[in-house]
């Protein structure tokens, strides 16, 4: 009896006179946890990408925080039934989750740095379990307090509690639908990563503030709290992904990536991860580019039919239009097509490398792009699944494959059942290029793997290094002679330099056996596979960092 008059007594102050503002918390608290989830993929996708596995430690380390909340909130209800506790706990989660967009890319270079001298395998999985446990375990841990608080605090007897617990299962569950979509199709995409953090802890900050002040209670609380929400507003959203950088022509964010463009005097540059690479380029004065798109220019040559001009070319993994303008460049009158996920990505190859506009690209899935070409051939309802169907081509004498940036690459774009759909998607005689940028000759590597795959599906595969980097690119058809057509087209070439690198290519093609290593839709574990290779060739990088620190200290590495 005592108890529950303490529990009467507790729940009349304020706003807390009636339930629904403790359900009304339970439903923001559940929002904000799946905003945070989803925030926290975008902030560490530049750095680490987007790769399953970093989304198993984004999980992983997510479930860590509720599970302890949960404990700590439903021991601390039972000790204490005092709400200012809870409402106090939300304000300190709110100004936390404001200061991750500005501390939480210091943590994730701190850690990173750290890890350089001391780590020596797994380096992205140590460098992003360690970031979100610093950065994310904390605020979450404090929401996870919430729902057993509320439990506490809403049963008034037996007789309802199985209602109650289950109405405010109903809220939070209904918040966490909407913290799911709203991040991913309205806040991130208009406004940004940082200001989706800003938003949603605003959201936990107006709970915290009308609560206190509904009870004339905390007003210093709530004064500091907003002030430093306030300050976190401010510097928050001025510190971008890569800070370091002073020459950024853009920095922004889509549905699916970051992106990052820089600009020189001889070159316009795209990038999706602060850490990893070029996805396209864009050289002022024309001509070769130095890295595997040139390579992979000997396809066309490769493929059966004597005008190369008259040929078809579909790219998936468009990008800028790197590969479709330096075709199109040494081989004028070639059709080019190209199927990007991205669509701010064209707009960007629209606006800063100066993509001819009858060059035509469509806002689609690669793999579901040429599952609607093959429905189209066989004219099945499938077949207007895809836009603009009715333009250009139903097969093509070369499709090129690149999908694959760094750790990320699609599954769905790595496995038998995909490379089939691409065979099915050449003219006879067509050919296959696949740019795979994680080279390694290391047994059951992801790039054996990949080989395995096609040589599983065409008659004949060669591969070529691609010189000062990590791409190998892959030559597939079923079209004999591939390798002759390349050295007789490349003796023919009138530019010197296109035709110096084809013969080059030549020279270095090897063909490749097949072995068991099989992808399938079922079973394609790239992630681990890319993970491995990328591990390796950090750590190769980090030999030379560990030996300034080993010999100068912190002086030797900023040196």
């Amino acid at each position: 009896m005592k108890e529950n008059n303490n529990k009467s007594k507790t729940a009349s102050k304020g706003v807390l006179g009636s339930k629904l503002y403790l359900y009304l918390t339970e439903f923001f608290a559940g929002m904000s946890v799946m905003a945070v989830e989803l925030g926290a993929s975008r902030l560490l996708a530049p750095y680490f990408s987007s790769s399953q596995i970093v989304w198993t430690i984004i999980i992983g380390t997510i479930m860590i925080a509720m599970a302890l909340g949960n404990y700590f909130g439903g021991k601390s209800a039972d000790k204490d039934p005092d709400p200012d506790k809870l409402y106090k706990r939300v304000l300190f989660s709110a100004v936390w989750i404001a200061a991750i967009p500005f501390v939480g890319k210091i943590v994730i270079l701190g850690v990173t740095a750290l890890l350089v001298v001391t780590v020596n395998t797994n380096f992205l999985i140590w460098a992003a379990f360690l970031a979100c446990m610093i950065i994310f375990v904390y605020p979450l841990f404090l929401l996870g307090t919430v729902t057993p608080s509320l439990v506490k605090y809403t049963t008034d007897s037996l007789d309802d509690n199985g209602k109650t617990v289950g109405t405010l299962g109903a809220f939070n569950t209904v918040g966490s639908i909407i913290g799911t979509f709203a991040p991913t199709f309205i806040t991130i995409p208009s406004v940004g990563t940082s200001v989706t953090f800003l938003i949603f802890s605003g959201i936990l900050l107006a709970l915290g503030i009308v609560y206190f002040i509904s009870c004339k209670k905390g007003y210093v609380r709530v004064a500091v709290c907003t002030v430093l929400f306030v300050v976190c507003c401010v510097v928050s959203t001025l510190l971008g992904f890569a800070f370091w950088e002073k020459s950024l022509k853009f920095e922004g964010e889509s549905v699916y990536n970051y992106l990052q463009v820089k600009e020189d005097e001889k070159q316009v540059a795209l990038s999706t991860n602060v850490l990893f690479g070029i996805q396209s380029i864009y050289m002022k004065d024309g001509g070769l580019t130095g890295l595997y798109y040139d390579t992979a220019m000997a396809a066309p040559l490769m493929s059966e039919g004597e005008d190369i001009d008259r040929k078809s070319i579909l790219i998936l993994g468009m990008g800028t239009g790197t590969y479709a303008k330096q075709c199109r460049e040494f081989f004028p009158g070639i059709m080019t097509r190209g199927v990007e996920i991205d669509d701010k990505i064209t707009d960007l190859a629209h606006e800063y490398f100066e993509l001819d506009d009858d060059i035509n690209v469509v806002t689609y899935d690669g793999r579901a792009y040429l599952q609607a070409l093959n429905a189209q051939r066989n004219k099945t309802p499938d077949s207007i699944s895809a836009p603009d169907m009715s333009i250009g081509t139903l097969q093509y004498d070369v499709i090129m494959v690149d999908a694959y940036q760094d750790i990320t690459i699609p599954f769905q774009m790595s496995s038998v059942e995909f490379f089939t759909l691409v065979k099915q998607s050449l003219k006879p005689g067509g050919v296959m290029v696949v740019n795979m940028n994680m080279h390694s000759d290391k047994a059951g590597s992801i790039n054996e793997c990949l080989s395995d795959t096609i040589a599983s599906v065409f008659d004949n595969v060669y591969t070529a290094k691609v010189s000062g980097t990590t791409n190998r690119e892959l030559f597939a058809s079923d079209s004999q002679g591939m390798t002759d057509r390349l050295r007789e087209r490349a003796a023919e070439l009138d530019d010197p330099d296109l035709q110096a690198l084809m013969l080059d290519v030549y020279d270095k093609l090897q063909r490749y056996e097949g072995g068991d290593n099989i992808l399938t839709d079922d079973k394609a574990p790239v992630e681990l596979l890319g993970m491995n290779v990328i591990d390796d060739l950090i750590s190769e990088e980090l030999q030379y960092y560990k030996k300034a620190f080993k010999e100068g200290g912190i002086s030797g590495l900023i040196e």
